[in-house]
């Protein structure tokens, strides 16, 4: 993995979030190193991942195929939320 470090060690998010699957971690790591390589749009690359992952859910849901940055988007949007259930309080 060349290039800047990421903030968080894959290994360390599988450790954490045992969830997380490797197509989860690849995509982490894939959006992750895009928004590092421009830290100045870092808000409006955050806006455009989340933007197609809520449209390309959508039009999975409606049985349509992905394009390729859809999956990336999707999937990345599953990573997050995976790691935000475990985070979130439990009830009872």
């Amino acid at each position: 993995m060349a290039g800047k470090s990421l903030p968080v060690d894959p290994a360390r998010l599988k450790a954490q979030f045992p969830e997380l699957t490797d197509a989860d971690l690849e995509a982490y790591v894939s959006v992750t190193r895009r928004v590092l390589a421009d830290p100045a749009a870092k808000g409006r690359i955050m806006r455009e991942v989340m933007t197609l992952a809520h449209a390309a859910r959508e039009k999975q849901g409606a049985g349509q195929p992905l394009a390729d940055s859809e999956s990336l988007a999707l999937r990345y949007l599953a990573a997050v939320e995976k790691m935000q259930r475990s985070t979130l309080p439990r009830n009872g």
